[in-house]
């Protein structure tokens, strides 16, 4: 049993890594900061739900998974060069359900058996 919760432990840490990284190219563009600190405030969540418990293998990679979905999205949208505002728009509503999906899985009584 230690050994699959290292196992996990270890492989939410790799994907963590991943994520940062795929993140990194969106922080660095001056054209939507707002997105770019609440991307950041979200994987802080995530990382702080990681740690606590909170969050279980499985819920971690569904909600990175989604980080990365909206990181990709955001790329798309700087692309060339301007967001719309409808590219703004659905940015936005991606955080919103990325931010419910978080907390939800944070507070549905599913632990990582510690």
């Amino acid at each position: 049993m230690n050994h699959r919760i290292t196992l996990a432990t270890a492989a939410l840490a790799l994907l963590s890594a991943f994520a940062v990284q795929a993140a990194e190219p969106a922080a660095s563009a001056p054209n939507m900061p707002r997105v770019d600190k609440r991307q950041a405030h979200q994987e802080q969540r995530i990382q702080q739900g990681v740690a606590s418990g909170q969050l279980t293998a499985r819920e971690t990679l569904r909600v990175e998974r989604e980080q990365k979905h909206i990181a990709t999205a955001e790329a798309r949208a700087e692309a060339d060069g301007k967001v719309t505002g409808a590219e703004r728009k659905r940015l936005h509503k991606m955080q919103n359900a990325a931010s419910r999906d978080i907390r939800r899985q944070k507070h549905d009584g599913q632990t990582a058996g510690k």
